[in-house]
């Protein structure tokens, strides 16, 4: 059977459909260029903490509520879950959008980064920067595309709040605390592997940063009514002598 010829519609049907594919995907190419152009080389100021945040008390008030602190041992460790502090930042989608529209794990990375560069379709989003890590003092490099030494870390961590008070709480104030971008640092990986839940007498950062660190656990322990443990108490008010007099006091 002979095969039909074409038609001069049908030629120029096929013409043109074809020249539109081309012209799109041009100008997706083009679309693409210009976003790695621009994300790449906005800079960002850094972030101020989010405003519903434990704020950090300076070293005066931190020894007067550590004074102040339920001193009692743990309590239902056996039956802590992770899950019950709400989702953790997969990137799947579903972590609690914080009150400028950002998590909280976006919050704290474009706070802790310095020379950070957000991209520009998404202001939330950090795409590279340096950390100057609190625990142990390195300088650690951030590429959003690129496997990272950086974790965010509650500095309470979640095991321990459950064990000091908050297997007591509700779903949402749960959820509300592990979103606190005042408990939340971001810091080496291998650093808050080995801290886990540890409490600060089981495990303290570098000598430098002692007095920030008892300053802020102390925060975020007064601000949740969470009990502390004796040798814990201890190592609390040890840490704090690292802090530098204030003068005239």
């Amino acid at each position: 059977m002979t095969p039909r010829a074409r038609t001069p519609a049908k030629r120029r049907g096929r013409k043109f459909l074809a020249t539109t594919v081309v012209l799109a995907a041009v100008a997706a190419t083009g679309v693409a260029l210009y976003l790695d152009r621009h994300e790449s080389t906005r800079t960002a100021t850094p972030a101020a903490a989010d405003t519903t945040g434990t704020v950090l008390p300076d070293a005066q008030q931190a020894r007067a509520d550590l004074d102040r602190l339920t001193v009692a041992r743990n309590r239902n460790w056996e039956s802590y879950e992770r899950n019950a502090f709400g989702p953790g930042w997969s990137g799947r989608g579903g972590e609690p959008r914080l009150s400028d529209g950002c998590t909280a794990r976006e919050v704290v990375m474009k706070r802790d980064l310095s020379e950070v560069r957000l991209a520009e379709s998404n202001s939330c989003l950090a795409l590279s920067g340096i950390l100057h890590d609190p625990y142990t003092g390195a300088q650690l490099p951030y590429n959003r595309f690129k496997a990272s030494d950086i974790e965010i870390d509650h500095v309470v961590a979640l095991g321990d709040a459950w064990r000091s008070g908050a297997s007591e709480w509700s779903a949402d104030q749960r959820r509300q605390f592990a979103n606190d971008v005042g408990n939340l640092l971001a810091v080496q990986k291998q650093a808050n592997q080995d801290k886990g839940s540890k409490t600060p007498d089981q495990w303290k950062p570098r000598q430098a940063y002692r007095c920030d660190y008892a300053r802020r656990w102390i925060g975020v322990k007064t601000r949740w009514s969470l009990t502390v443990q004796p040798t814990e108490k201890a190592a609390l008010s040890d840490m704090l002598a690292a802090c530098t007099p204030v003068p005239g006091r």
